[in-house]
């Protein structure tokens, strides 16, 4: 069973920045691709960051903005969230794959493991 603990989350005002990290373990692929997605109230889950090796791929919304990264321990990854604007408010999730196809990884359909989420909130 794949294990994804999130931490990092919290309150900002737009302009601020947030760095979210996800440890993972008991992932085949935990060394080489992993994704965020986020849920706004209301809102369908969707897509914001993935890495698979040395490929990343980001919303329209957040490119500029965010990083995705190798974290600073093993199997640890970080998404660090720059120039936030209110609209990034929502529940933030680290998420797993059963393939790491780069131009797939976006897609809900793509994840088998989601972490606990933890919130962002931006105010303006």
């Amino acid at each position: 069973q794949v294990e994804l603990e999130e931490s990092g989350g919290g309150s900002v005002q737009a302009g601020g920045s947030l760095r979210l990290s996800c440890k993972v373990s008991r992932y085949a692929y935990a060394s080489y691709c992993m994704g965020w997605f986020r849920q706004a109230p209301g809102k369908e889950r969707e897509g914001v960051a993935a890495i698979a090796g040395a490929t990343t791929v980001y919303a329209d919304s957040v490119k500029g903005r965010f990083t995705i990264a190798r974290g600073d321990s093993e199997n640890t990854w970080s998404l660090q969230m720059n120039s936030l604007k209110p609209e990034d408010t929502a529940t933030y999730y680290c998420v797993t794959y059963d393939r790491c196809w780069a131009s797939r990884l976006l897609f809900q359909s793509e994840v088998n493991n989601w972490g606990q989420g933890t919130q962002v909130t931006v105010s303006s």
